[in-house]
C-alpha cells in the first residue's frame, strides 16, 4: 500500500496547500454529446464543473510503491455544486491507478486545508461556467482569494486550458493539429475546458501564474490518463519549496522553461507583493484612484466589474496594498460567479468582484453599492442613488495626484534605448527589476498619502489610558474635510489603526511619520508645549493665496504647505514623465531605490518522489545553503539569517532536529526578527529523550530550550481597547481627576494635575463635580480654539521669532504706549496697537525687573493697573487691565519666574511648564468666575512661589559649567530614571543619510526603553523603543555600527546604528549582564568583553558575534570590567581582581582589615594610566580612594568629598575624574558632581547637578560630560569640560 512516510511531514512554510484538477467528467461529456447529436445541435450546452482530482502534501512515498494514486482522489461525479445547495462533504472515491496495482490511501487520510471549500471551488475556477468550444482557445489564468470562518486567507491561481473531447484526439501535437480539425469537423471539433488550481497560504500571483504556464506546456502533449501524474509531480515540486522568510532573499526555482522567482516580503509586518501595483494607475485616473481609496477608508459596499476575471483580483489586491498598514477588515471576495450574485445583498461592508456582464443586473437589483468599472475607469452607484462618499483632504489629494503623474508607468519607454534581450529569462529579469522599482515608488507614494491624512491623530492620543479624543481631533480639521474624517473615524479599519498607534508600533506608517516630520515637530516632541500656531505657520497662511480651499489645506496638513499650485496639471496622456519642478518637491515621487535583494536557487527535484529522492533533494539544499553561508562575511548578517532560517527548515524536514535548532539559534546573532518561535517550540516538544539529553548538553540549545519551554502557554492578552474621551458623569477624587485630565490631553504631568486639583477645590470638599470639570474643559478648549484664530499683521510677525506662539491675548486696554491688546508669547510681552495695527514691545521675560499690580486713579475711579519694569527701559510700562489685571499679574510673574529658572538651570522645559501653568490659571479663572478665582489660580503659580519661598540659587561654578538640560521623560506622566548614557560620535557611512550621521546620545530608561537624541541639536532622533523589558545596566559602541546593551535579563542586545533597529541578541550569559568593555584592535574586528553578576566573563568577536573566550571570576558579584595593560580589571564587590586575558588571576585588591570600611563593597572604579592610579569608591561612603598601580598593596590615599552622602558612579575625562553622587546643597539632598584633578588629587569643582541623585555619567569626546538623574527629576545635564 502506498502511504506517506511518517518522517516527512508537510513543509512548515511550504508554498502549496492544495492542487486540484477541475472540469466536466468524461461520462457527462459523452452523455451531453449524445443528446446534442440526437437533437441535431452541433455544440454542447454549458456543463457543471466538478473537482476531478485533488493533491495535497506530503507526497513522499516508501520505496517500491506506485506513485499514481497517492493523495489523488476523484469526487462523486453526479453531484451538482452550488453555494445555494446544502453543504455536504462530497463522497470520495479512490483514484484509479495502474491496473492491478495497489490501492491508494484511505481518502479520510487526505486533509483538505481550512479555507478551501471543495463545493464552491468549481464555481470559482469556472466563474463564467464550463462551456465546450468548437475550436481551441487560448490558455488563461485568473486569481482567487479564499477566506475561512476565522478570517484567514489563502490564495488561488487558476489556469484554464482546452483539450479535444474524443479519445482519438487525446494525443495531439499542439495548435497545428487543432487547425486540421477545422470548424466543419462536427463533433470531432469539440474542445473541453479544464482548470488546474493551485492554492497557497501566500499571494504568489505572478510566480504561481508562471508555474502553471510551465505546467500547461506539458499537459498539452500528454495522454488523457497521464494528466493526473503530471499535475501530481507539479504539485509535489511546489510542496517542497519553502516560502522565503521576510527580508532581502528571494528564491529561484527552475520550472522549465522558465526560472520562477518567489519574492519575500520586505519585513515581517509588510505584505508579500507579487503583483504589478501600477495596474490601477493604468485603469483609473489619479482622481478616481483617490475616490476608490476613500470608499475603502470609509468602508463602503464596493463591487468591481471587469470583462477580465484576472483583473478583478489583481486590481482589488493592489488597493489592499495601497492601504497598508491599514487593513480591510470586512468581506473580501474579488471574484463572484454568476451563481453567487446573491452575496451582494449582504447589508455589511464588503469588497467583491463580478464579470462586466452582470453590471446592469447588479445596478438595478441592489441598493447602496459603489460600482467600479475597471474596463472604462468609471465609478457609479447602484439604482442611480447618490452614496455619501466624501472627498479625501484636498492637499493630500493634490500631492498624491502630482506624484502619480510623475511616475513612469510604461516599461516600453525604459526599453527604447536598449537592445532586445535574446534570452527569455534575461528579459523577464529586466522586467521584474523595473517592476520592483515601480512597486517601491508606489508603496512610498501611497504611504505618504496615508501619513498626510492621519499624521495629526497622534496629537490627540493618550497612551497611558489608551484614549483617543475624536471630538477634539475633528475640531482641528478644516471644515471641508470634517465629513471625510467623521466617516473614517467610525470604521473598524481606523479603530485597528488606533490600536497600533496607542501600542507605539513602529510600523511603516510610524517610520514614515518620523522620517518626514519637520524640525518644529521634533522640537515640540522635546518640549511638549500646549498646541498653538507658530509665527511661521501664521506667515504661511498670510503669504498664501486667499482662496478658501488653500486655507483648508494649511490647517489640515501643515507639514505639506509647500504645495501651492491649485490648478491640477492635465492628465499625462503622452506617457512621458511630467515636469513638476514648479509644483514643489512634494509633488514628485521620491526616488526610492528598492533595497538590494539576493537570490538563492533551489536545487533540481528528481522523480519518482520516494524518500530516497527527497532526502537527496534535502541534502542538496543543505549543501548549497551551507556553501552560501560559508561564503558570506559576518557583516552580511541580514542575509546570513535568511540562509540559517532556510537551512533550519530543511534540516527539520530531514529529521535533523538538533541541527535545525542550532540554525534557528543562530538567528539570535544575525536577525532575531525572523526567529520562528512557534516552530521552534513544536520542534523542542517533538524531541526524543536521547535528543533532548544531547541538546541540553549544548549550552546554546540549553538556553534556547529553557526560553521556549518557559514561555507562558496562554499569556493573558494585553487590553488593547481604544476608549473615546468622554466627560465624566460622577464626582472625582484626586486619582480619578488625574486620570480624566490625562485622558483629555490637556496635561500629562501628574504633579501639575495635583496643583490643578488644589486650585479647583480651594474652599471646597476635596472632590470635583462633573459640572466643574465640564466648565474647565470647555474653557481650556475655547482658549485653544481662540489661539488658532489669532491673526497678526505681517509687520508684527516680522518682529517675532518664527517658532514663537501667541498664548494669551488681552482685551483692548489703555496703556502708556497707546491703546491695544497685550500679547504673550513664550519669549516676550508686546502690545498689538489698534487703529493702524502695529507692534510695540513691552519686554522679554528675561529683561523684566519687577511686576506689580496697583490701582491707578482716574477722576473718582480706581482702575486696576499692571506695571512692568524692565532692565532696558527707564519708563515703566503701565496697562489699565481692569478686571483682567490680577490674572495677568499672576501670569506674567509665573512666566518671569519660569524664564529665570530656565536661564539659571539651562533648561528650556521650565518655560514650557510655566506656559502650562498660566494657561491653566486662565482656565481656572474662567471656570470658577468667583471672587476667590484669583486666589485659586495662584495655587498654580508654582515657579513664582518657588522663587519667593524656596529660592534655588544656582552656584556660580555650576552655572558656568552647565551648558544645557534635556528631558527624555517629556510627554510621560512622571519622570523616569536615567539608567545608562552613551555618546557615539558621528560617522558618515555610505549606509546612512547625512542627517543620520550626526553624533548621537543613547539614553536607557526603565523597562528596557531606549531614546536616541541627535547630539548636534539635542532633539529626539528616535523616539522610545524597547530593548527587552528589563532594566538596562551598560552600553558600549563597537565598530562604529553597533551599540551593545547589557540587560538585567542576561541578554546583550545589539542595536544597528544605521537602521536604528535591535535585531540581534547574544544569549550566552546566564545572569544579569553588568559590564561591557571594547578592545579596539589595529585591524578589525574588535573584541568586546562582557561580564555578568554570576562572575562569567565572555570575549566576543564583534564582527562574527562568536564567543572567542570564556572564564569564571571566583566569588561572583561581578559588577564592572575595565581593560588596561593587556589585562582585565574586574570589580567583584569586595575586591578588584586583575586577570590575564585567559582568565588566570594576576593580582587582587581586597577590602581588608587595614581598610577600615569593612562590610562594604566597591561601588565603582576608574584607571588613570598616565598617572598610574586606580580610583575607587565604596558603597555608602562619601570618600574616593586612590591606589598606585605600581604597588596595590600600599594603603590608598583617601579623599573626602564635602557634603557628599553617597557615591554612585565615576568616569575618567582627560586628566580628571568626574564623580556622580548624592549630597547636600542649601540644606537639601541633591544630585552632585565632583570634578577631581587626578594629578593633584583634589576636588576642582563641586557641581549641583540635579534635584535627584546622579545615576550615570558619560563623556562626549572629552569635551562634554553628560549626567543622568534619578526618577524624581529624570533629566540629562550637559557639562563643559575645561
Amino acid at each position: 500500500m502506498a502511504e506517506a512516510a511518517p518522517h516527512h511531514p508537510a513543509l512548515p512554510s511550504g508554498l502549496l496547500e492544495l492542487c486540484a484538477l477541475l472540469g466536466a467528467p468524461r461520462d457527462s461529456l459523452r452523455g451531453s454529446e449524445q443528446v446534442a447529436q440526437r437533437k441535431g445541435v452541433k455544440g454542447l450546452s454549458s456543463l457543471d464543473p466538478e473537482v476531478l482530482s485533488v493533491f495535497v502534501p506530503p507526497f513522499v512515498m516508501k520505496e517500491g510503491s506506485q506513485p499514481a494514486a497517492v493523495n489523488c482522489m476523484t469526487l462523486g461525479k453526479n453531484r451538482k455544486r452550488s453555494f445555494r445547495k446544502k453543504r455536504e462533504r462530497p463522497r470520495v472515491e479512490l483514484g484509479k491507478g495502474v491496473p492491478g496495482g495497489p490501492r491508494g490511501p484511505d481518502p479520510e487520510d487526505v486533509n483538505i486545508p481550512n479555507g478551501v471549500d471543495l463545493l464552491a471551488l468549481p464555481q470559482l475556477c469556472f466563474p463564467g461556467g464550463l462551456c465546450v468550444a468548437s475550436e481551441p482557445r487560448e490558455d488563461c489564468v485568473h486569481f482567487l482569494v479564499l477566506t475561512d470562518v476565522c478570517g484567514n486567507r489563502t490564495y488561488g491561481v487558476v489556469a484554464q486550458y482546452y483539450r479535444p473531447l474524443h479519445d482519438e484526439y487525446c494525443f495531439y501535437n499542439g495548435k497545428t493539429h487543432w487547425e486540421a480539425l477545422g470548424p466543419g469537423g462536427g463533433a470531432a471539433g469539440c474542445f473541453v475546458p479544464f482548470a488546474v488550481c493551485v492554492v497557497s497560504r501566500f499571494p504568489y500571483y505572478n510566480a504561481l501564474k508562471d508555474c502553471l504556464s510551465c505546467l500547461l506546456t506539458h499537459l498539452k502533449f500528454c495522454k488523457d490518463f497521464e494528466v493526473d501524474n503530471h499535475i501530481k509531480d507539479f504539485a509535489a515540486k511546489l510542496s517542497l519549496i519553502p516560502s522565503p522568510p521576510p527580508g532581502p532573499l528571494h528564491l529561484i526555482f527552475n520550472m522549465k522553461p522558465l526560472q520562477i522567482v518567489f519574492p519575500s516580503r520586505a519585513d515581517p509586518e509588510s505584505p508579500l507583493i507579487d503583483l504589478d501595483l501600477h495596474l490601477p494607475l493604468l485603469c483609473f485616473r489619479p482622481e478616481k484612484v483617490l475616490q476608490i481609496l476613500t470608499c475603502l477608508l470609509t468602508e463602503q459596499r464596493i463591487v468591481f466589474f471587469s470583462s477580465s476575471w484576472a483583473l478583478l483580483t489583481l486590481v482589488a489586491e493592489c488597493f489592499m496594498a495601497y492601504l497598508h498598514p491599514l487593513q480591510w477588515q470586512h468581506t473580501f471576495v474579488p471574484i463572484l460567479s454568476g451563481q453567487m450574485l446573491d452575496f451582494l445583498m449582504a447589508p455589511t461592508s464588503f469588497l467583491m468582484g463580478c464579470h462586466l456582464d452582470h453590471f446592469e443586473e447588479v445596478s438595478k437589483e441592489a441598493d447602496g453599492l459603489i460600482l467600479i468599472n475597471i474596463d472604462n475607469g468609471n465609478i457609479t452607484y447602484s439604482n442611480d442613488e447618490e452614496v455619501d462618499v466624501p472627498d479625501i483632504p484636498l492637499l493630500a489629494a493634490q500631492t498624491f495626484i502630482q506624484r502619480v503623474q510623475s511616475l513612469q508607468l510604461h516599461h516600453e519607454l525604459e526599453l527604447a534605448h536598449l537592445c532586445t534581450s535574446t534570452g527569455v529569462n534575461e528579459g523577464r529579469a529586466s522586467r521584474r527589476a523595473w517592476q520592483q522599482r515601480l512597486n517601491c515608488q508606489i508603496q512610498e507614494m501611497t504611504l505618504q498619502l496615508l501619513v498626510s491624512i492621519f499624521r495629526e491623530v497622534k496629537n490627540h492620543l493618550n497612551y497611558e489610558h489608551r484614549v483617543f479624543n475624536s471630538e477634539e481631533f475633528l475640531k482641528t480639521r478644516a471644515l471641508g474635510d470634517q465629513q471625510f474624517y467623521k466617516q473614517v473615524l467610525d470604521t473598524y479599519m481606523f479603530h485597528t489603526f488606533l490600536k497600533a498607534r496607542l501600542s507605539r508600533r513602529m510600523d511603516t506608517f510610524a517610520q514614515m511619520d518620523l522620517h518626514t516630520q519637520s524640525e518644529e515637530d521634533r522640537i515640540n516632541g522635546m518640549l511638549l508645549s500646549p498646541r498653538r500656531p507658530t509665527i511661521e505657520k501664521m506667515a504661511s497662511r498670510k503669504s498664501s493665496t486667499p482662496h478658501a480651499a488653500h486655507r483648508r489645506m494649511v490647517v489640515s496638513m501643515p507639514n505639506l504647505q509647500d504645495v501651492t499650485v491649485l490648478e491640477l496639471p492635465p492628465r499625462n496622456s503622452s506617457l512621458r514623465k511630467i515636469q513638476t519642478t514648479e509644483c514643489g518637491s512634494s509633488g514628485t515621487v521620491l526616488d526610492v531605490a528598492p533595497k538590494s535583494t539576493h537570490t538563492f536557487k533551489i536545487p533540481e527535484i528528481h522523480f519518482p518522489l520516494v524518500a530516497q529522492c527527497v532526502q537527496a533533494f534535502y541534502a542538496d539544499c543543505v549543501a548549497q545553503l551551507s556553501k552560501a553561508i560559508g561564503s558570506l562575511t559576518p557583516e552580511n548578517s541580514v542575509l546570513l539569517a535568511r540562509y540559517f532560517y532556510l537551512r533550519g527548515l530543511v534540516q527539520l524536514m530531514q529529521g535533523q532536529l538538533l541541527g535545525a535548532l542550532l540554525d534557528f539559534q543562530s538567528l539570535y546573532k544575525t536577525d532575531v526578527c525572523v526567529f520562528p518561535a512557534d516552530l521552534v517550540q513544536m520542534t523542542v516538544e517533538s524531541l526524543s529523550a536521547p535528543e533532548r539529553m544531547q541538546a541540553e548538553r549544548t549550552p546554546e540549545l540549553l538556553r534556547l530550550i529553557s526560553e521556549v519551554m518557559d514561555r507562558p502557554a496562554d499569556a493573558p492578552k494585553a487590553d488593547d481597547r481604544v476608549k473615546n474621551f468622554e466627560l465624566p458623569k460622577k464626582h472625582m477624587q484626586l486619582d480619578d481627576f488625574v486620570k480624566r485630565v490625562q485622558e483629555s490631553g490637556i496635561v500629562k504631568d501628574t504633579s501639575v494635575i495635583h496643583r490643578l486639583f488644589e486650585a479647583l477645590t480651594v474652599g471646597h470638599q476635596k472632590q470635583i463635580d462633573p459640572e466643574t470639570f465640564k466648565d474647565f474643559y470647555n474653557c481650556w478648549k475655547e482658549a485653544e480654539a481662540e489661539a488658532q484664530e489669532v491673526s497678526l499683521p505681517l509687520s508684527v510677525m516680522e518682529q517675532l521669532d518664527k517658532n514663537e506662539c501667541v498664548y494669551k491675548l488681552s482685551r483692548s486696554v489703555k496703556t502708556n504706549r497707546g491703546v491695544g491688546k497685550i500679547a504673550m508669547t513664550q519669549k516676550r510681552l508686546f502690545l498689538l496697537t489698534e487703529g493702524r495695527p502695529g507692534y510695540a514691545e513691552i519686554s522679554t521675560f528675561r529683561n523684566i525687573e519687577d511686576v506689580r499690580s496697583t490701582m491707578a486713579t482716574f477722576l473718582l475711579l480706581r482702575i486696576p493697573t499692571l506695571k512692568i519694569k524692565t532692565a532696558s527701559k527707564k519708563e515703566v510700562f503701565e496697562a489699565n487691565l481692569k478686571t483682567e489685571c490680577d490674572l495677568w499679574h499672576l501670569m506674567v510673574k509665573e512666566m518671569w519666574a519660569g524664564r529665570k529658572l530656565a536661564d539659571d538651570h539651562k533648561d528650556p522645559q521650565y518655560v514650557q511648564q510655566a506656559l502650562t501653568h498660566i494657561l491653566l490659571m486662565d482656565a481656572v479663572v474662567g471656570t470658577l468666575q468667583s471672587p476667590g478665582a484669583i486666589y485659586a489660580a495662584s495655587k498654580l503659580s508654582y515657579f513664582d512661589r518657588m522663587k519667593n519661598e524656596m529660592p534655588m540659587v544656582v552656584p556660580k561654578t555650576t552655572s558656568e559649567t552647565l551648558k544645557h538640560k534635556i528631558n527624555p521623560s517629556a510627554g510621560e506622566t512622571t519622570p523616569r530614571a536615567i539608567d545608562v548614557l552613551l555618546y557615539t560620535p558621528g560617522h558618515l557611512d555610505p549606509a546612512e543619510k547625512v542627517e543620520d550621521a550626526h553624533p548621537k546620545l543613547w539614553c536607557a530608561l526603565n523597562e528596557g526603553k531606549v531614546i536616541v537624541f541627535d547630539a548636534s541639536s539635542w532633539t529626539i532622533h528616535q523616539h522610545c523603543f524597547r530593548v527587552g523589558t528589563s532594566k538596562l545596566n551598560c552600553m558600549v559602541m563597537a565598530e562604529q555600527s553597533q551599540v551593545w546593551v547589557g540587560s538585567e535579563d542576561s541578554v546583550i542586545y545589539i542595536i544597528n546604528v544605521h537602521s536604528m533597529s535591535c535585531n540581534k541578541q547574544l544569549t550566552d550569559h546566564r545572569s544579569s549582564v553588568t559590564g561591557l568593555a571594547v578592545q579596539d584592535g589595529l585591524q578589525a574586528p574588535s573584541t568586546v568583553y562582557s561580564c555578568s553578576a554570576d562572575g562569567t566573563v565572555l570575549a566576543w568577536n564583534a564582527s562574527s558575534l562568536q564567543v572567542t573566550g570564556r572564564f569564571q571570576v571566583p566569588g561572583g558579584g561581578l559588577s564592572a570590567i575595565r581593560l588596561h595593560g593587556g589585562r582585565l580589571w574586574c570589580c567583584t564587590g569586595d575586591s578588584i581582581l586583575v586577570v590575564n586575558m585567559n582568565g588566570s588571576p594576576f593580582q587582587e585588591l581586597k577590602i581588608n582589615v587595614r581598610f577600615k570600611e569593612t562590610g562594604t563593597s566597591f561601588r565603582g572604579f576608574q584607571l588613570m594610566p598616565e598617572q598610574e592610579q586606580l580610583w575607587a569608591a565604596c558603597a555608602g561612603y562619601p570618600d574616593v580612594y586612590v591606589w598606585s598601580l605600581q604597588d596595590l598593596a600600599q594603603p590608598p590615599q583617601r579623599i573626602h568629598l564635602q557634603d557628599c552622602s553617597e557615591i554612585n558612579c565615576m568616569i575618567k575625562v582627560k586628566k580628571q575624574i568626574w564623580v556622580g553622587a548624592t549630597g547636600l546643597s542649601q540644606g537639601r539632598l541633591k544630585g552632585k558632581i565632583y570634578v577631581m584633578d587626578a594629578e593633584r588629587r583634589t576636588v576642582e569643582k563641586e557641581l549641583v547637578a540635579h534635584a535627584d541623585t546622579v545615576k550615570t555619567l558619560c563623556s562626549a569626546e572629552d569635551r562634554y560630560v553628560l549626567s543622568g538623574a534619578g526618577r524624581e527629576e529624570g533629566k540629562i545635564a550637559i557639562w563643559k569640560v575645561e
